[in-house]
């Protein structure tokens, strides 16, 4: 079920933005909460995890963070920064809060990344989730994203689950102050 608020905005700003800490702390409980066996054999922790890449690397015009509010509250976002090629985007971190999950909030979220990353001048997207996250894989099945792993395997014994989706291209632009901040999009 999809509801619409007309008082949702994305704003597109840095990783560092205070507006997005409550949806990293929120993200790094449930990296925690799914993956804390993994983390105690492996090692490392949720919060390495997630500053593992700088903040530049989500900064225009090379990349995109953005966050999706409601009344000023972050309730939803994601990033892309470049992959392995000038015609890929890689997406990270698209996460919702628990209390707004099955609403298509990450769906909203996911397709204002696509149509920004295209934007940005790029044809593909390249992302992972993990393995314990059928929520996600799902979501990008859903959205026309293709599997490139055997989706009859056990996801454990894969780990990082990547996917790919072409993109529709779309006239270039960067991240102008003007344009940070407008209307979402179903």
């Amino acid at each position: 079920m999809s509801v619409r608020y007309d008082n949702d905005r994305f704003l597109y700003t840095a990783v560092d933005d205070p507006l997005a800490r409550p949806l990293f702390d929120g993200l790094e409980q449930e990296y925690d909460n799914r993956y804390a066996d993994v983390r105690r054999r492996i090692g490392g922790s949720a919060r390495e995890e997630l500053q593992r890449y700088p903040a530049e690397a989500f900064a225009a015009p090379v990349g995109a963070f953005v966050l999706l509010l409601r009344d000023g509250v972050a309730i939803s976002g994601g990033a892309f920064m470049p992959h392995r090629d000038d015609d890929t985007a890689e997406f990270k971190r698209i996460w919702t809060l628990p209390g707004l999950r099955r609403q298509g909030i990450a769906r909203r979220v996911l397709q204002e990344l696509e149509d920004q990353a295209a934007r940005q001048g790029y044809r593909r997207v390249f992302l992972t989730t993990g393995c314990r996250q059928p929520e996600a894989v799902g979501l990008y099945l859903s959205h026309g994203y293709t599997a490139l792993f055997n989706l009859d395997a056990d996801p454990e014994t894969i780990a990082h689950l990547p996917f790919e989706k072409q993109l529709v291209p779309q006239p270039q632009v960067g991240i102008a102050p003007d344009i940070a901040l407008h209307g979402a999009v179903a």
